[in-house]
């Protein structure tokens, strides 16, 4: 034995074995099928629940189909339309009952239309009146194509916005975190309406990037 490991402490540490490495960190499973799912994966909802399950590749296949799911799963579309154009006056604002200018609205299969909004006390959801909600529709006729639960209108008027979209559930889901991680007081405070004014920032450019796609692949085809 060598004099650097007289001691019986350091014999000791010098026969013990190697520290595992640190373990790596779990990666994301679908919920369906445990498969890993890696990097950007789409959602099925759970009707019964209202939960978003991770979906892999082939299961993203298996339910892509309204009646895929049957009455338990459906899978959330990826499209994300901004509405140009759209109709909604201070009235028929006022109709929906949502007591702040930021919401969200999913229309069940039933035709039950409910609303999310963020407050004070966290994220909040009402029923909307039905009569209230066909005169949005009649002005917009766009909203006949909002999907039953996994899609939903997007309405930001805070602050002197305007902006109105058709967005993914998943997409709602995202929005409402942010609005959870950064409210402050009543108000929600500057902070949090920089990160919402970014929010619809970044879904006009990935449109725009994906137009910009769409055309470039248009001419390769020709």
């Amino acid at each position: 034995m060598t004099p650097a490991l007289s001691t019986p402490r350091l014999a000791a540490l010098a026969s013990a074995p190697p520290l595992p490495p640190p373990a790596a960190e779990a990666e994301e499973q679908c919920d369906l099928c445990a498969e890993p799912v890696r990097g950007a994966h789409r959602h099925l909802l759970d009707l019964d629940k209202g939960e978003l399950l991770c979906a892999c590749g082939a299961c993203t296949l298996l339910f892509d189909g309204r009646a895929a799911g049957g009455r338990h799963y459906r899978l959330v579309p990826d499209r994300r339309r901004e509405l140009t154009g759209f109709r909604l006056d201070g009235p028929l604002w006022a109709g929906l009952g949502i007591p702040v200018d930021l919401a969200f609205f999913s229309v069940s299969e039933l035709g039950e239309v409910t609303a999310r909004y963020p407050s004070p006390a966290g994220a909040l959801r009402a029923a909307v009146h039905a009569e209230n909600w066909r005169r949005v529709a009649d002005a917009n006729p766009v909203l006949a194509e909002l999907r039953p639960d996994v899609e939903a209108l997007v309405v930001h008027r805070a602050r002197g916005a305007a902006e109105h979209w058709i967005l993914p559930i998943d997409d709602c889901y995202r929005l409402t975190a942010l609005l959870r991680e950064h409210w402050t007081g009543f108000t929600g405070g500057d902070a949090v309406w920089e990160r919402i004014g970014a929010f619809f920032a970044e879904l006009r450019a990935a449109g725009g990037k994906a137009a910009q796609a769409g055309t470039e692949e248009k001419r390769r085809t020709r």
